[in-house]
């Protein structure tokens, strides 16, 4: 009998199968109605804090613009698995998704006077975060590696700090044996080899994530490592307590997969909060494996957010009640791309009153058609559900407003605003 996960994998890439082309057409044509008169994102001026969740439909991809011009890449995901259960490609499938990520950088490099990218953060290894080789991946001009992805981003731009879980050897909690994984740290090791600083995350850092250009302007910024590879800050300074058992008495299931092990963070500007998790779980296997729930301990130890990312996509497997009652965040935002994101009870949690009162609003990077009929009971109730989220923050950090971006083009059209909302 196949473990759960798989079969409520196989169960949903089924359902989109049989939905996706009755009903992309009509879902398709309703989001073409709110397009807007083509305004676009006001200028970023220094003390802006902006946070782009990029939608490619094909992965994880998110850029952070701190107040004094440090740029942040949160993962440069890309799959090709399960075509038939993926969202649409944004802006198209013409280009690799790895392409349009640094397309996108690039543009918003370009908004604040950049041409590099400071900081290339890879929560963990899975290919929907670092990029999926496939036959057609091309080979890298720079090194012996596959262009996707993450690799994409480096290939067209300078790198100049790469943060990741696992950095000089990858070998924890087993070591690495899936072809997308290695093909980014042959990555990491040239661009390590080429002049680029790469480090291992270190769980309760809040130097790893600092403002590099003028740190010493903004006191008011803070970022923090909360957690990587199962060692979560304990909430005092910048120490670690270790949630995981020790891994030599491990084996099989009960060893830590890649979601545990992930990166997570916290950034603060002002009175804003920002969190974000990676793909951290809280399913511990109808508990036979307790120490999976990495999630849980992120969450308690990060406290109260203006904005969270939902955890893994708002798959079966995350954002549990304890999640949400330690966050509590006015705003949500769900990184999804496939007929699987988010799962009913996910989104049924992200909208209990009974498990924080205060008011939220939830937006969907781009809900495959069969997700929104699946999950039609709250999918209505979406702030917005296909295009780039963009949160901004003005160097008060008081409030915070948020804009969905149309993601069909590179033009940069802002579909709808929201806010301000207080801090």
């Amino acid at each position: 009998m196949p473990e759960r996960r798989d079969f409520l994998k196989a169960a949903t890439g089924t359902l989109a199968a049989w939905l996706a082309p009755e009903v992309n057409t009509a879902a398709q044509a309703e989001a073409s109605e709110v397009q807007s008169g083509g305004a676009t994102l006001p200028a970023w001026e220094p003390g802006v804090l902006e946070i782009h969740q990029i939608n490619t439909g094909r992965g994880n991809a998110a850029l952070i613009l701190g107040p004094d011009g440090t740029s942040l890449l949160m993962d440069a995901g890309e799959t090709h698995t399960d075509e038939a259960a993926l969202s649409p490609a944004r802006p198209n499938a013409q280009r690799r998704a790895g392409e349009w990520i640094a397309r996108y950088v690039s543009r918003q490099l370009e908004r604040i006077g950049q041409s590099d990218l400071d900081v290339m953060l890879l929560t963990h290894l899975h290919a929907d975060h670092v990029g999926e080789v496939v036959a057609s991946s091309p080979q890298s001009a720079k090194g012996n590696y596959k262009l996707t992805g993450a690799a994409d981003v480096a290939e067209v731009m300078h790198v100049r700090e790469v943060i990741d879980r696992g950095w000089p050897h990858y070998d924890y909690p087993r070591p690495q044996t899936d072809i997308s994984a290695l093909n980014y740290i042959a990555l990491a090791k040239s661009l390590a080899a080429g002049g680029t600083k790469v480090q291992k995350a270190q769980a309760g850092s809040a130097d790893q994530l600092a403002l590099r250009h003028d740190a010493a302007k903004y006191p008011q910024f803070h970022a923090r490592v909360l957690s990587v590879n199962g060692d979560v800050w304990t909430g005092e300074g910048e120490n670690a307590k270790v949630h995981f058992l020790p891994v030599d008495g491990l084996a099989g299931m009960a060893l830590p997969g890649e979601n545990p092990c992930c990166v997570s963070l916290k950034i603060e500007y002002g009175a804003f909060r920002f969190y974000s998790g990676g793909d951290l779980i809280s399913d511990t296997d109808y508990d036979r494996y307790p120490w999976h729930d990495v999630e849980t301990p992120v969450a308690e130890v990060c406290g109260p957010v203006s904005v969270a990312v939902a955890n893994h996509h708002g798959y079966f497997d995350a954002c549990g009640p304890a999640m949400v009652r330690a966050l509590r965040p006015r705003v949500w935002v769900l990184p999804t791309w496939h007929a699987s994101h988010p799962g009913l009870n996910v989104l049924a949690n992200l909208f209990s009153t009974e498990l924080y009162e205060s008011e939220r609003a939830v937006f969907a990077v781009n809900m495959a058609a069969a997700a929104m009929l699946t999950n039609d009971r709250f999918s209505g109730r979406l702030a917005s559900s296909d295009g780039h989220v963009v949160v901004r923050v003005p160097a008060a950090g008081d409030s915070f407003t948020v804009h969905e971006v149309s993601a069909r083009d590179e033009a940069g059209t802002v579909v709808k605003s929201f806010g301000p909302f207080g801090c």
